[in-house]
């Protein structure tokens, strides 16, 4: 199409449609790719208000012959969901539950509707959608009508055209037609056509329940009641676009539970699926011990059968699972009653759609063959006979699914980057495609042929049916306008791939990517579309990831939709402008870092990551925002105001209303925020203070030398690391720290120490003298400090008669400031100055494992664990001193197992800070919250400030945003008497300044425990 062509088809659009026309970069990179190998430029994006707007829509595109292809969530993995002319995008606005019946059981639905939003609204009166994807938190209605979606409950309950009464479509050339039964809403001369092929369709189709591929003309045989929107189903938006659905909703059991029936193998679970049918069960899901990367609680075997049971109680939904057990042949079982428990063994099942997509040596593995069906009985056989295949072209893949309904879903390790791996890619398809119909089987049992399976259609059904599929296309759609490639008359299976315009040669980044091979390409490829970035609202277990899309609701916030742009950053067709893309910096901007997508996404995307390499290219010789040289440049300034004293200065004038606002606009930050505090002594200072009068206070009590080690042997020591937070403006938390890990019988060193001034006292100067010479080269004598030498877990320093009597020049910093800023050459001299500091804690030649760093800020502790050996990986230390990094928590469990905290009787209530939750774990913090009396659950997602970020200008509405989806209603919740917990100072920093909460008070872990002990406070 010309620019003057486009030109006039963006202009009709405009004139005709009330919803948004867009045919900017953003919008179609946004749409070239759904959740499959394929990838196809849009022209536009419309976002339609209603069916009068999709009409006009049509109007225009078929007047000017442009394809229109509609789209949902954009989770399809076989291609249907792209197109090259313009795209509807029904999630906008037409994604409403319109009306639901609880008497009649059924629900009226826009096809933008997200399926959990239909569940939420049917749940208050015991109804439910029956069909349930495992993308059920972000697919839509009319996506699941388009490709007949199915489901772990579909040998219940039965595919999405089971549950269907009616629908509203418009067809390409504006016609409104509402199918229903008895050829209600059937285009002129469908009818003729299906009379005159009644044998065929009595003939041509296979009997099993998970025949998805072509299109289903057998509902429209007159035995069938001629079921006009049954044969609509599945149809891939090729027929006509629907506006409304009138959808049957079932009975939800009162009571479930959850049998996992562990197996020797897959293909023994495979044979056993069908056998437990008989019993009523509502799922017969299966998966392969090679799926599981993790402990997930399964009872031990090579592959599970997870079978869930409903009835009126939990007596009974856990006596129909106990028979289930006992009647099948397993080799472990486990029951699960618990909602929670079911939730978490569920997470496992949904999550492989993503986690199938790498394989266990972290190999790249792809749909495309995602998810063939054979009659259940002859799972068995098709498995053996599948695996045998795979291993003949020298392939891998994870099979899992739908067992009881001999649906297989499966990612491949296909080389789709090379003329000869896809070259094979098209010789497995087709050979695969005759082995499913040697078994009787399905291209397709769930998620539609698009692009990748309409090809082979002809060795399923021969060439007469699919001719007449052709037919039914052009009664339906006689311009070929609708999805045009897809189902009849396709595009061939290896074109169109989404890979093909990448570069082929790796991408010159700062950071390693250890994970995908040092390839900035290959970690962007990681994104595959199943968008568990998209879920719309948080609840019990449903992680941090992603708020910035649940507070805009805006693709372009999600993970996936940033991971699609840079994608077509790095292809160069839509995103020209490379690195200085202004399009990917908009869109990575409201990005909170925080980490989330790395643990809750199933295949470990880690935007703040890229977020941080694409800042770093960006802005690479080029003026950044103020905001990154005042937030970024954080610990310097701080440092400075601490070593010239002016702690007390810059409080004032940050509180003097005037002076702070011409501050903050000067330093990008936002004018809502207020301006923290530095505290008036740093935690080093009071440390180093703390220690010269436990040092007087030994030289007057006459306990100068330490000749040998007391009995029972010396305590283990830790190095508290005195991130800049807890340095700088929070000292408090480091107090209370030091003084809970001393009284669990540690020794607290702070890093680096003041030698100089510990030197002053002749005690400490003595008994520095007495060490050891253990260094190298002229003159090094690494001297220990009490407590034992390099290798017995305790740092050392260098010996003062052999070295200057001053400590190095700097300070210890993680770099974390840097990094979300993207300064990377910056965060690397920082980190790199940091590991010579930590001299020799962080030196592979010392012997011995280094001493255990516990760092009390979760975000410096996931920047030491992650950010430090990847932007230095090429240096041992690096990952030395990540591996000695522990939280709090971890501190106590690992080297003080047998203390004791505190018995405080207090219920809690916070938030799991989201570096803690993506990064670093908080199952040591819960153990130890249980050890202390600490009851009740913190909240997941986001507090919304997230370091630099919510500070930033422009982000406090988001910021706010954020902190409103989990944070701030749990607070509310809960009045004054619970201790609100927040280990992050951004947290606390954010629950102290929002209004809405009249500053309530947030407090480390440390603090809360330290005001337990007993004693004087230190």
């Amino acid at each position: 199409m010309t620019e003057m062509d486009l030109g006039e088809l963006r202009s009709e659009l405009r004139k005709a449609v009330r919803g948004e026309v867009a045919f900017d970069v953003t919008a179609r990179a946004l749409t070239t790719m759904d959740a499959s190998n394929y990838r196809r430029v849009p022209l536009g994006v419309v976002a339609p208000r209603d069916a009068d707007d999709v009409a006009a829509a049509l109007s225009v595109c078929s007047r000017l012959r442009v394809p229109v292809v509609a789209r949902g969530g954009g989770t399809s993995i076989a291609g249907q969901a792209t197109g090259t002319g313009v795209v509807l995008d029904f999630t906008r606005h037409m994604n409403r539950v319109v009306s639901l019946d609880a008497q009649a059981r059924t629900a009226v639905v826009q096809p933008g509707v997200v399926l959990d939003r239909l569940q939420e609204a049917a749940a208050p009166h015991g109804l439910r959608f029956g069909p349930d994807p495992s993308t059920h938190s972000r697919c839509t209605l009319g996506g699941m009508i388009g490709n007949n979606s199915c489901g772990s409950h579909s040998v219940a309950w039965g595919t999405t055209a089971d549950s269907v009464r009616e629908l509203s479509v418009v067809t390409a050339r504006g016609e409104f037609l509402s199918p229903g039964k008895s050829w209600s809403g059937a285009p002129e001369g469908l009818r003729a056509l299906v009379e005159g092929e009644l044998g065929r369709l009595r003939t041509g189709f296979p009997d099993l329940p998970r025949r998805i591929s072509g299109y289903a003309l057998d509902a429209l045989l007159p035995e069938k009641g001629a079921d006009v929107a049954r044969s609509f189903c599945g149809s891939e938006g090729t027929l006509g676009v629907l506006t409304e659905a009138v959808v049957a909703l079932v009975e939800a059991p009162r009571a479930r539970a959850l049998a996992v029936l562990a197996y020797a193998d897959e293909s023994a679970a495979a044979e056993a699926a069908a056998g437990l049918l008989p019993y009523g069960p509502l799922t017969v899901e299966g998966m392969a011990a090679d799926l599981v990367r993790a402990d997930a609680s399964l009872p031990r075997g090579g592959a599970w059968l997870f079978v869930e049971t409903g009835g009126g109680t939990a007596a009974e939904a856990r006596a129909r699972a106990d028979a289930i057990v006992r009647a099948a042949d397993v080799v472990d079982s486990l029951v699960v009653t618990d909602p929670a428990g079911q939730r978490a063994l569920w997470r496992v099942r949904e999550d492989a759609s993503g986690t199938a997509t790498r394989m266990p040596d972290g190999t790249e593995a792809w749909p495309g063959w995602e998810d063939c069906a054979v009659p259940p009985a002859r799972l068995g056989p098709y498995l053996r006979d599948f695996r045998g295949l795979l291993t003949s072209h020298g392939l891998r893949g994870t099979p899992y699914g739908h067992f009881g309904d001999g649906c297989i879903h499966v990612r491949i390790d296909f080389d789709l980057l090379s003329r000869e791996g896809i070259g094979r890619f098209r010789r497995f398809s087709e050979e695969l495609a005759e082995l499913v119909v040697a078994h009787g089987g399905s291209l397709s049992g769930e998620h539609g042929d698009g692009q990748a399976r309409a090809e082979l259609l002809p060795k399923m059904y021969g060439e007469e049916m699919v001719a007449l599929f052709e037919r039914a296309k052009s009664v339906w759609d006689p311009d070929d306008l609708l999805n045009p490639g897809m189902l009849v008359r396709p595009a061939a299976l290896d074109e169109n791939l989404r890979f093909a315009v990448l570069p082929r040669e790796p991408v010159d980044v700062a950071f390693g990517y250890p994970h995908d091979g040092g390839d900035f390409s290959a970690a962007v490829r990681r994104c595959v579309g199943v968008a568990k970035c998209r879920t719309e609202t948080a609840g019990p277990g449903s992680g941090v990831m992603c708020p910035s899309f649940r507070a805009t609701g805006e693709e372009e916030h999600s993970t996936r939709g940033r991971a699609r742009l840079l994608h077509e950053m790095l292809a160069g067709e839509v995103v020209t402008d490379g690195w200085a893309s202004t399009e990917v910096r908009d869109a990575l901007d409201l990005c909170l870092s925080c980490k989330g997508c790395r643990s809750d996404c199933p295949v470990g995307v880690d935007m703040a990551t890229y977020k941080a390499e694409f800042l770093h290219h960006h802005y690479e010789g080029r003026r950044r925002p103020a905001a990154h040289y005042t937030m970024g440049w954080l610990p310097v300034w701080l440092a400075t105001v601490s070593r010239l004293r002016l702690a007390g200065p810059v409080n004032l004038l940050a509180s003097v209303r005037p002076l702070a606002a011409v501050a903050k606009r000067l330093g990008g930050i936002a004018p809502e925020r207020e301006i923290p505090r530095v505290a008036g002594e740093t935690f080093t200072r009071w440390w180093g203070r703390r220690a010269r009068a436990q040092a007087r206070q030994e030289l007057r009590a006459g306990r100068v030398e330490y000749e040998e080690p007391p009995a029972g042997g010396l305590p283990q020591t830790v190095v508290l690391w005195p991130d800049t937070f807890t340095e700088y403006l929070s000292p408090s938390v480091g107090k209370a720290a030091a003084r809970v890990l001393e009284a669990a019988g540690l020794r607290v060193l702070p890093w680096p120490p003041r030698e100089r001034r510990l030197l002053r006292v002749p005690a400490v100067g003595r008994w520095l003298r007495r060490g050891r010479a253990m260094g190298s080269g002229p003159g090094a004598r690494p001297m220990s400090l009490p407590g034992g030498m390099p290798g017995d877990g305790v740092p050392t320093v260098p010996d003062p008669t052999a070295v200057p009597r001053v400590a190095p020049r700097g300070r210890v910093c993680c770099g974390l400031t840097y990094v979300s800023t993207g300064q990377l050459d910056r965060a690397r001299k920082v980190m790199r100055r940091t590991l010579d500091l930590l001299h020799p804690l962080g030196d592979p030649s010392v012997p011995g494992e280094p001493p255990p760093i516990v760092v009390l800020e979760p975000s410096c502790a996931a920047a030491l664990r992650t950010d430090l050996p990847e932007l230095l990986p090429d240096d041992p230390r690096a990952q030395r001193v990540a591996s000695a990094v522990l939280t709090f928590a971890e501190a106590l469990e690992r080297h003080a197992p047998h203390w004791t905290p505190p018995r405080l009787d207090r219920p809690v209530v916070g938030q799991t800070h989201c570096h803690q939750h993506a990064i670093l774990g908080d199952a040591p913090d819960r153990r130890l919250r249980t050890a202390a009396g600490l009851t009740g659950e913190l909240s997941g997602g986001c507090c919304g400030l997230a370091g630099n970020f919510g500070f930033e200008k422009g982000h406090y509405e988001v910021s706010v945003a954020c902190a409103e989806e989990q944070l701030l209603p749990a607070v509310r919740a809960v009045g004054e008497e619970p201790v609100v917990l927040a280990d992050g100072f951004s947290c606390r920093t954010q629950l102290e300044q929002l209004e809405q909460l009249g500053g309530r008070k947030g407090r480390h872990l440390a603090e809360v425990l330290a005001e337990g002990l007993d004693g004087p406070e230190i």
